[in-house]
């Protein structure tokens, strides 16, 4: 049997979904806590013993020896023996992809009129909402409310009802007659009617380095880093609404950050922009104009980012960067299926939330002209669980008649 241990934090989305993926398996394993003072020095002191030094980021896994910052369903199949599970003959109700906040949603209304309703999710349940640091503009929170709470609030009430979620990945999507096919890490799974909610995942600068220190001082969740650079400087990329809050956010741990905006003013909202500058600028600095070229370090530990200011070379010294510059659709799974994509990647749908490949609807930031929002992705999600059970009725008249 493998010897496991796996370090993360309470306050790590990530981490609660890897640890909910190695108890789903059965694999046993120690969990250790990096807040505790004694297990972030022995984190940190993993450099020396297979992770490059200046590696940063948890969830981290050693299994026998080998060591994984972030591991992937590849590299958990490699170290891992996942115990396989039997061959699903059933032909379910609903079988959702994704289990953010559309999925969520549309799984309470699905599993309310008694169908029956399974989510596949491949990374953290409640998507990039449960991975968000505070949420302030979803109603009926007043004070706002954490995304991990929100993304487990709608866990618990979706499970309530009777749905069940999976933690697995689908791979392939087709169809055999009058049902779909679903090809996932657990084997081929079918459905009367399929919901695509995969949402987004945070896009990539593309310049060099950005590879090469990804989890070695570049990362994409402040939420899921940011207390590894207390007292540090960092550098972060991009100006919209995630860049601001995520900026704020960093501020609790980090002693200086340079936001660096490719254009000449912020796009954020006005609130985010105010708050921003009333209580974080002695700890926020803004550099309009700059075009982020490269990310460099020595001895395999990030130490500066290269950036054109105003037409001229300037280099950002840091420790750390963080960068939020959009999002790319998750429909790569989607390329070799008969569902129509549109030139970004994202899925196209009518006006009843149907794709091109019959009895497959799509809901949330992965639908084509979605807003980007959480409010409209649940309201999508329970406009697409009506139109699943309208589907469903129809579908079941006509094998009656």
């Amino acid at each position: 049997m493998s010897t496991v241990t796996l370090y993360g934090a309470d306050w790590c989305a990530v981490c609660h979904a890897l640890r909910e993926k190695l108890d789903s398996r059965g694999i046993e394993y120690e969990y250790k806590d990096v807040e505790i003072p004694e297990i972030g020095a022995e984190h940190i002191a993993l450099a020396g013993e297979g992770i490059p030094e200046g590696k940063k980021g948890i969830p981290t896994l050693v299994v026998d020896g080998a060591i994984k910052v972030y591991p992937d369903e590849v590299w958990l199949s490699e170290h891992l023996e996942f115990e396989v599970g039997q061959v699903d003959e059933k032909i379910h109700d609903v079988v959702m992809v994704g289990a953010g906040p559309a999925a969520l949603a549309a799984a309470i209304y699905t599993t309310r009129e008694d169908l029956e309703t399974v989510l596949f999710e491949k990374g953290v349940i409640g998507g990039l909402a449960s991975t968000t640091d505070w949420v302030d503009n979803y109603p009926g929170f007043p004070d706002g409310i954490s995304g991990l709470d929100l993304g487990e609030n709608l866990r618990k009430q979706a499970e309530r009802f009777g749905a069940v979620i999976e933690l697995g990945e689908v791979t392939k999507l087709s169809r055999d007659g009058d049902i779909v096919v679903l090809d996932t890490t657990d084997g081929p799974v079918k459905a009367k009617a399929v919901l695509i909610a995969t949402g987004s995942d945070y896009k990539r600068l593309g310049i060099p380095g950005e590879e090469e220190f990804y989890a070695r001082g570049v990362h994409f969740c402040a939420t899921c880093d940011g207390a590894f650079y207390r007292d540090k400087r960092l550098v972060l990329v991009g100006g919209g609404n995630s860049a601001v809050q995520e900026a704020m956010f960093l501020t609790r741990f980090a002693s200086k950050i340079d936001l660096l905006v490719r254009g000449d003013k912020l796009k954020a909202s006005d609130v985010l922009i105010q708050e921003m500058e009333k209580k974080h600028k002695d700890k926020i600095t803004v550099h309009f104009n700059t075009v982020t070229q490269e990310i460099v370090g020595q001895d395999n530990k990030l130490t500066a980012v290269k950036a054109v200011k105003d037409g001229k070379e300037t280099t950002f010294e840091t420790d750390g960067v963080f960068i939020f510059i959009g999002l790319l659709p998750n429909t790569g799974f989607l390329k070799d299926s008969d569902i129509e994509l549109d030139e970004i990647g994202m899925v196209k749908t009518n006006d009843k939330l149907e794709t091109s490949l019959k009895g497959v609807f799509c809901a949330g930031d992965v639908r084509s002209g979605a807003t980007m929002q959480i409010a409209s992705a649940i309201g999508e999600g329970a406009t697409a669980a009506l139109r699943i059970r309208e589907y469903i009725e129809q579908q079941s008249r006509q094998i009656d008649l």
